[in-house]
C-alpha cells in the first residue's frame, strides 16, 4: 500500500509501516515515526482542547528543533493553519506581523516570549524549550498520552501554512498556501529523497527554503537531522555521523564550508544529492562544490509565493553554471518588459512564471498587492512577477542577472549589478562583492562597489582594475571594503543596508 498524499496521512501509514525509523533527530533525542505520530495526535488534541478550530492560526517562534517540528506538523493535523515567524525581526516588525495573522495560540522559545505581547483576549502561549511540568510549557500544555484529536475535514483549498516573506524592507507579506499546493510541490519533490534518506537541514524553520526540505523528506518516509544553528565544524560531523546522504543550504553556507580547513577531511561519501536555493550561487562556487563534494547538486529558483521553479542539475550540466537551469516540467516561465510585452530569446527582462499545480491562493490580507504582483497572459492565465531580471538563452536555460528594484538607471542606461560583481569577483584579492546604485547629480544613479577582502586590500586599484574591464556606462565610482556583507538568516544579500552605507 503507498503512503498517503497528504503529509499527516504519510506519517501515520509510516508509524504503521515501519513506526521505529527514525523521522527527526536533533542532538541525542531520536523521534521515530511511531513517537512522531503520537506527538502530532496529543498536539492536535490539545490544540481543540483549547478551543481552536479548522482554520485557526497557529504561530510559532522559536530556533529549529523537535517541539517546533512537531507543533507545526501538529497543528496541520487539527486542520489549522501553522504561521511561522523569524526572530531576527525587529519588534516592530514581530508586531505587525502577529497584528496580520492573528494567531489564536502561539508557539515560542523562552527567549523570545518577552517579544510577544500577552494580554486579555490575546493568543495563548506555549512555551516550547519550556522545563517539566512549568504551566505554560510544552511538556506540560500537551495532551496526555494516547490522546487522540477529532478527526476533522481539511478542503483541498483550506490554507495549510501563512509564511510572512524575507523582504529586507518594510513589513514582510503573508503568503498563503492552500493543502492542494502543497501536497502536489511535496509529491514532486518526494522523489528526490525516498525512505533511505537521512537529510541534514540546517536553515531557519520560518523559511520556506527548510519546508520545502523538511515536508517531502517526511513525505517519503526518511530521516530528517536539524541543526539548531549552523555552524561548519557541527554539519561536517553531523553528516558523518549520521551518514547525511541529502541536505538544503544556501550559497554562503556553501562557501564557508569550502573556505573551512576541516572540510577535505570530512568523510561525505554518503551523498547523494545536495540541494541550493535562496540566493545567487556563483559559477565558481557551484564548480567548486562539483569538484569537491561527493553526489549531485541541484540548484533551485522559485518563489515562495510559487508559480514556475527553474531546476538546474549542476552535476548534468556542467556548461550551464552561470544559469538557474531550465523550467521544471508543468512550469511555464517568460521575459516581460516594463509595459509588459513579451521579450525574445536573450533579452533582458522581468521574469513571470506560472505553474497549474503551484500558485500561491495570494496575499493574506493584501489583495491589492495580489493583484499588482500578478501579469496576465494572452490567454487569461495569471502569471506572478518575480520580481527578477532575466533572460532565456537559445538552449531554454535562464539566466538571472538581478533583482528589478536592484537596476541601476545611469545616464539613461540599464546597469545591471551582477554583471559589475561578477567582474569584481575575478580580482584576486576580493573574497566576494555587491554593487549598488547611488544617487547622482549628472548621471542620477551611479554605482558603488562593495568588496571583502584582506584588510590592506588597495580598492582604488581594484576599482581601476575593474573599470579597465567594463563598459564605460557600468564603470564604478567607488569601491568600499568591508569585513563582510550584510545578510539576512537566508543569506541573501541586504542591499538596503549597503545602500545606506555607500550614501553616508
Amino acid at each position: 500500500m503507498s503512503a498517503p498524499s497528504s503529509l499527516s496521512g504519510a506519517i501515520t501509514h509510516h508509524a504503521g509501516e515501519t513506526g521505529d525509523r527514525a523521522a527527526l533527530i536533533q542532538g541525542g533525542t531520536v523521534l521515530s515515526y511511531a513517537v512522531l505520530d503520537q506527538l502530532m495526535d496529543r498536539t492536535a488534541a490539545a490544540l481543540q482542547r483549547d478551543g481552536l478550530s479548522v482554520g485557526d492560526r497557529v504561530a510559532l517562534l522559536g530556533e529549529p528543533g523537535l517541539a517546533y517540528a512537531v507543533a507545526f506538523l501538529g497543528a496541520v493535523r487539527a486542520g489549522m493553519t501553522p504561521v511561522p515567524l523569524a526572530t531576527g525581526v525587529t519588534a516592530e516588525v514581530l508586531a505587525a506581523m502577529l497584528g496580520d495573522a492573528r494567531p489564536a495560540l502561539v508557539f515560542a522559545d523562552s527567549a523570545q516570549f518577552g517579544r510577544i505581547e500577552t494580554s486579555e483576549g490575546g493568543p495563548l502561549v506555549v512555551i516550547l524549550d519550556g522545563d517539566g511540568e512549568d504551566e505554560g510549557a510544552w511538556p506540560a500544555w500537551l495532551a496526555p498520552s494516547g490522546a487522540a484529536p477529532t478527526a476533522v475535514e481539511i478542503a483541498p483549498g483550506a490554507a495549510f501554512n501563512l509564511i510572512y516573506s524575507s523582504g529586507t524592507t518594510g513589513v514582510p507579506k503573508g503568503i498563503i498556501h492552500s493543502h492542494a499546493m502543497r501536497e502536489r510541490q511535496m509529491g514532486a519533490l518526494a522523489g528526490l529523497f525516498g525512505s533511505q534518506a537521512v537529510t541534514l537541514l540546517t536553515t531557519p524553520m520560518y523559511s520556506n527554503t527548510t519546508l520545502v526540505t523538511l515536508l517531502p523528506a517526511l513525505l517519503s518516509g526518511g530521516t530528517v537531522v536539524l541543526m539548531r544553528k549552523f555552524d561548519v565544524g557541527e554539519f561536517l560531523r553531523l553528516a558523518e555521523q549520521h551518514a547525511a546522504t541529502h541536505t538544503m543550504l544556501v550559497p554562503v553556507q556553501y562557501q564557508r564550508l569550502m573556505a573551512s580547513p576541516l572540510f577535505d577531511g570530512a568523510d561525505l561519501s554518503a551523498f547523494l544529492l545536495k540541494l541550493c536555493t535562496s540566493a545567487p550561487f556563483s559559477v565558481e562556487l557551484k564548480s567548486e562544490v562539483l569538484r569537491r563534494w561527493p553526489g549531485g547538486l541541484l540548484e533551485l529558483f522559485g518563489m515562495t509565493e510559487g508559480g514556475g521553479v527553474c531546476l538546474l542539475p549542476a552535476h548534468l550540466f556542467p556548461h550551464k553554471l552561470h544559469t538557474v537551469g531550465m523550467p521544471a516540467p508543468g512550469a511555464d516561465m517568460r521575459i516581460i518588459d516594463d509595459v509588459g510585452l513579451e521579450l525574445a530569446v536573450g533579452e533582458v527582462g522581468e521574469i513571470v512564471s506560472y505553474s497549474e499545480q503551484m500558485m500561491m491562493a495570494g496575499y493574506h490580507n493584501r489583495p491589492e498587492a495580489t493583484a499588482a504582483g500578478r501579469w496576465e497572459a494572452a490567454d487569461g492565465r495569471a502569471f506572478i512577477r518575480t520580481g527578477d531580471l532575466g533572460r532565456f538563452d537559445e538552449d531554454g536555460f535562464l539566466e538571472i542577472v538581478g533583482r528589478k528594484k536592484d537596476m541601476i538607471i545611469s545616464g539613461g542606461f540599464n546597469i545591471y549589478p551582477v554583471d559589475l560583481e561578477k567582474q569584481l569577483d575575478q580580482h584576486p584579492a576580493v573574497t566576494e562583492s555587491a554593487v549598488v546604485g547611488v544617487p547622482d547629480e549628472k548621471w542620477g544613479e551611479t554605482p558603488v562597489g562593495f568588496v571583502v577582502g584582506a584588510s590592506d586590500v588597495d580598492v582604488e586599484a581594484v576599482r581601476a582594475w575593474a573599470n579597465e574591464r567594463l563598459g564605460p556606462v557600468q564603470r564604478l565610482s567607488a569601491v568600499i571594503r568591508l569585513d563582510e556583507l550584510p545578510r539576512n538568516a537566508l543569506g541573501k544579500v541586504l542591499k538596503t543596508a549597503l545602500a545606506d552605507l555607500a550614501a553616508r
